[in-house]
């Protein structure tokens, strides 16, 4: 997985980055054309550049490493690496960059960005939610987000596929993608570089 993300704040903007123990970056599919299979991925870093007094002027970026995939299972999680679909000895990283943040009402967003799935970008728009803040028990602000958005993963050069016998495919081509972020104030992360430093004194 690529370096923890360094991004260059917006003017009137604080970072806040993503809290992994309490985020969730799933997806689901159709198997067979008849079960839904879920999974997650679980190793993912991400920064939010948060405007507080207009959500619209934020941005986001984050990177998952698509080799963290979990369905629970691991013979298909050894094929969802492999050339078949994520390729991930090649293209380890998953990457999304926000291009703008539309307010649609209330507390609902579209959030259109740049997404990459083995070195092929193309655009997509995430159905987001705010969902509140307030202080962990740590005392240490946060604040939380939903998204989800439809892909097909051929558009993303992820083919692989067979034939059912009696009609359909064993993998459906539609990919929903359902994500819960916690993220943590600028606060925190100072605080976490002084305890690094004090531990690193003594």
């Amino acid at each position: 997985m690529a370096n923890t993300l360094e991004t260059t704040p917006i003017t009137g903007t604080t970072t806040w980055k993503l809290d992994p123990m309490h985020s969730q970056i799933g997806f689901s599919v159709k198997h067979l054309m008849i079960t839904t299979v879920r999974g997650r991925f679980n190793t993912v870093d991400a920064a939010i550049q948060l405007d507080e007094q207009d959500f619209t002027r934020s941005s986001v970026e984050a990177t998952i490493d698509a080799r963290s995939i979990n369905t629970g299972v691991e013979y298909r999680d050894n094929h969802l690496r492999s050339g078949d679909f994520f390729s991930t000895e090649e293209t380890p990283d998953i990457t999304f960059r926000s291009t703008r943040i539309e307010r649609k009402r209330d507390d609902e967003y579209n959030v259109y960005g740049d997404l990459t799935i083995r070195g092929v970008t193309k655009p997509v728009v995430l159905d987001t939610n705010y969902e509140g803040r307030g202080p962990g028990m740590d005392g240490v602000e946060r604040i939380s987000f939903s998204a989800k958005t439809e892909i097909n993963r051929k558009d993303f050069g992820v083919n692989w596929n067979v034939a059912l016998e009696g009609g359909g495919v064993t993998v459906s081509d539609k990919v929903k993608l359902e994500l819960d972020i916690q993220a943590v104030s600028p606060a925190a992360s100072v605080t976490a570089e002084a305890d690094a430093e004090a531990a690193a004194a003594k």
